[in-house]
């Protein structure tokens, strides 16, 4: 049985669910509970204009095929850490810290499938780094890194 790892999020349980995604990782496992933004115009308003979000929650941004992923912070009331990962979910970048309002383009790198959004600083007491793995029905069974249904 798995303990705490940070107040406000959650511990991932087996099995998936299109609410949460889960990771996993040398620090343990953690899950947070998303809105998925899977359609081009919610990749656009991603989590625009906002004053708060809740601990243990975040965005899942998923795109269509891998691909280089930039985002910014225009419009963004809140401060973020965004975890970028490819077809498989395994984490391949982590920017820390993202600056609300700020237009300076955040480079996620090439072959970004997923890219996680959640309140900045906790990707660093967590201890999310590249190599972790995510967990969402969105990514295949067929090549993920670590699937649904498996522990």
């Amino acid at each position: 049985m798995l303990a705490a790892l940070w107040p406000g999020v959650a511990l991932a349980a087996s099995g998936c669910a299109p609410e949460t995604v889960q990771l996993r990782g040398p620090f343990g496992a953690a899950q947070f509970h998303v809105e998925v933004a899977d359609e081009a115009g919610e990749r656009a308003q991603g989590l625009m204009f906002r004053e708060s979000m809740a601990r243990g929650a975040g965005m899942l941004f998923v795109y269509p095929q891998p691909q280089r992923a930039v985002f910014w912070m225009k419009n963004t009331l809140i401060p973020l850490d965004m975890i970028f990962a490819d077809a498989s979910g395994r984490v391949t970048h982590v920017h820390s810290g993202a600056v609300p309002q700020d237009e300076t383009p955040i480079d996620g790198g090439q072959g970004v499938a997923y890219v996680l959004e959640i309140n900045a600083g906790l990707a660093k007491a967590i201890g999310i780094a590249p190599g972790a793995e995510l967990r969402h029905p969105a990514i295949s069974a067929a090549t993920a890194a670590w699937p649904c249904g498996q522990d």
